[in-house]
C-alpha cells in the first residue's frame, strides 16, 4: 500500500488562546455530544484539566485536589451520559486510580484503592494505569501498567466488574510491556498499543481471545496511542520518541494481516506527541503533546 504526505492538515486556529496551556500536555479527550474538549495537564500548582470547545475557546478549568498525575482521559460519548475518566498515575493518597467526574469536574465514582499501588482483583487495584476506552454499552476497557509493578488488559462490566484479564508480563501473545493505550471498534476489536514490545495487539472484545498482532510498522518506536477515525478505517498512532504520528490502515471483520501505515505526519523535533483522540462527529483528532506542552487538532485534509 502506498504511503502518502498526509490526509489530515493541521488547525492552526485551535485553541485560540494557546497561552492557556500552562503544564504538560498528557492527554485530550473529545465529548462530540457537548461539543467539548478535554485536556489533562501535569505540573505544580496548574489545574490538572482544561475544557475548551471544539472551535478553540477556552471554557475553563477544573481546580480539583483529586487529581495528582493525570495520564490518559476518556470522555463518555453516550447522549445519556456525559462524563470524564481519568487514569491518575500519581504516588500520592489520590493516585494509582481511575475516576469519573462529571462535564463540570465533580467527582463520581474512584475505581482501584487509592494511594496503594496492586494487582489485586476483589478489591480492585491498579499501578500507574495508563488509559481507558468505555464501549457504547458501558462496558470498559483499561490497560494498567505505565512502567509500575502490572501489565494488564482488563475488561469490566458497565457495573464495574472483572469480566476478563490478560496479566502477564512478556513478548508472547497476550503479554505486554507498558500496555499504555486501548480502544474498541464496533466489528468487537480491542486494539491495544503494547508500547514497550512495539507492537499492537489485537482481542475479541467478548471473550477476550487473542486476533493477532502488529510490529512491523513500529520497530522505530513504540506505539503510545491506538484511537479509531470517525469511519474506523484507520488508527491514528503516535510515536512519542521519534515525533510522528501515523494513520494506519484498520482490516474490517476477518483477520487482522499485516500493518499498513498510509499517511504520516512527522513533527519538530522534542514535540513528543503522547496520546490522541478523535472527535466522532467531525473526524478530526487531537494530540497531546508533553514536549511542546500544547494540544494541536488536525481536520480531515479534502
Amino acid at each position: 500500500m502506498k504511503t502518502v504526505n498526509y490526509v489530515y492538515r493541521l488547525d492552526v486556529s485551535w485553541p485560540k488562546y494557546p497561552e492557556l496551556f500552562s503544564g504538560q500536555t498528557f492527554a485530550v479527550a473529545v465529548d462530540p455530544h457537548l461539543n467539548l474538549v478535554y485536556v489533562a495537564q501535569r505540573g505544580e500548582k496548574v489545574p490538572k484539566v482544561l475544557v475548551f470547545t471544539e472551535d478553540g475557546l477556552f471554557l475553563g478549568s477544573w481546580n480539583t485536589s483529586t487529581i495528582e498525575m493525570p495520564h490518559g482521559i476518556f470522555a463518555v460519548n453516550r447522549p445519556d451520559q456525559q462524563s470524564v475518566w481519568i487514569t491518575d498515575v500519581g504516588n500520592g493518597a489520590n493516585g494509582h486510580t481511575i475516576k469519573q467526574y462529571d462535564a463540570s469536574g465533580k467527582p463520581l465514582k474512584v475505581l482501584g484503592t487509592a494511594g496503594i499501588a496492586g494487582s489485586a482483583v476483589n478489591p480492585l487495584q491498579f499501578d500507574q494505569p495508563a488509559d481507558l476506552c468505555v464501549d457504547t454499552n458501558g462496558e470498559m476497557y483499561i490497560v494498567d501498567g505505565d512502567g509500575g509493578l502490572n501489565n494488564r488488559l482488563i475488561k469490566l462490566s458497565a457495573d464495574f466488574n472483572v469480566l476478563w484479564m490478560h496479566g502477564e508480563n512478556g513478548t508472547g501473545p497476550t503479554q505486554f510491556y507498558i500496555p499504555h493505550s486501548v480502544t474498541v471498534d464496533s466489528v468487537g476489536r480491542v486494539w491495544v498499543a503494547d508500547r514497550g514490545n512495539k507492537r499492537i495487539q489485537v482481542f475479541d472484545k467478548g471473550s477476550g481471545e487473542w486476533l493477532g498482532v502488529w510490529s512491523s510498522c513500529f520497530s522505530e518506536d513504540g506505539p503510545y496511542s491506538v484511537r479509531l477515525t470517525a469511519d474506523e478505517k484507520y488508527l491514528i498512532v503516535a510515536q512519542l520518541n521519534i515525533n510522528r504520528l501515523n494513520v494506519v490502515a484498520v482490516p474490517p471483520i476477518g483477520t487482522i494481516g499485516d500493518c499498513h501505515v498510509v499517511s504520516r505526519i512527522q513533527l519538530a523535533d522534542g514535540v513528543r506527541p503522547h496520546l490522541v483522540d478523535v472527535d466522532v462527529k467531525t473526524g478530526a483528532f487531537y494530540v497531546a503533546e508533553i514536549g511542546s506542552e500544547q494540544v494541536q487538532k488536525y481536520i480531515p485534509h479534502k
